[in-house]
């Protein structure tokens, strides 16, 4: 059941799909592939040089979108089996996609591996690599103990903040699992994490491209993207993902 490769997605309103294409290419350097699917509703977020994607962007029909995981892995069926066994649904299996949603509601992909192994590189002192869930404070502790189960491999560490918990993948995958629970409770949804050397920069380089400031974090800053979108800026080393070393 191993996993061999992760992808984040970025789920927009299909209505602003074009817009929000063009702005996730701009802030991670990347160029679009084919549009694939019966709507054409799917495509590719390719890096510069070679490296493997670990990005994509989805139009959704309906809902403001956000954000979900996708694993390539080596027997999608024996890790959808996994996955159920610890609490987890069936939402569709299109045979060689399963699509799956999490105890607490959040939904995840498995597919075939295909080869993916070079992680796409920085750019302009940032990288799109974690994917947040926000989880209702009734579900966090099960939601938790779901991911930690379902991923062994992975390192589960608890976060910088009380509400946080951290899954570290093994070296070489391009996605993190960030759980945070939440203050209030809402239906879980997810949302994009980068890792920035400099926040005000990287920042003014997307509020550029036009994002919108919401707020200010402990560590982070969350903006809103040009397709209405919420994700965050952190203050996480974008080679390692994690927290700068206090001295």
């Amino acid at each position: 059941m191993s996993i061999r490769w992760t992808y984040a997605f970025v789920d927009r309103p299909a209505a602003r799909f074009e817009v929000a294409c063009a702005f996730w290419t701009a802030v991670t350097g990347t160029h679009l592939s084919e549009l694939r699917g019966e709507r054409r509703e799917f495509v590719t977020l390719l890096p510069e040089g070679g490296a493997d994607a670990c990005v994509k962007v989805q139009a959704v029909a309906s809902g403001p979108g956000g954000a979900h995981l996708d694993f390539p892995v080596d027997d999608v069926r024996k890790f959808a089996r996994a996955a159920t066994e610890l609490g987890a649904r069936v939402v569709a299996d299109q045979g060689t996609l399963i699509v799956l949603r999490s105890p607490a509601g959040q939904l995840f992909c498995a597919d075939p591996w295909r080869g993916q192994s070079e992680r796409p590189p920085v750019v302009r002192g940032s990288r799109l690599d974690q994917v947040c869930l926000d989880v209702p404070p009734s579900l966090y502790d099960a939601e938790v103990a779901f991911w930690t189960r379902l991923l062994p491999d992975w390192d589960s560490l608890p976060g910088s903040l009380p509400e946080f918990h951290v899954l570290k993948p093994p070296p070489g995958l391009p996605i993190r699992i960030l759980l945070q629970r939440l203050d209030e409770e809402r239906p879980a949804s997810a949302h994009l994490d980068l890792a920035c050397a400099d926040i005000d920069t990287t920042k003014a380089e997307h509020e550029s491209l036009g994002a919108e400031f919401v707020t200010d974090g402990r560590t982070w800053t969350v903006l809103r993207d040009p397709a209405g979108g919420l994700y965050c800026l952190t203050g996480r080393d974008p080679e390692s993902g994690g927290l700068p070393t206090r001295r």
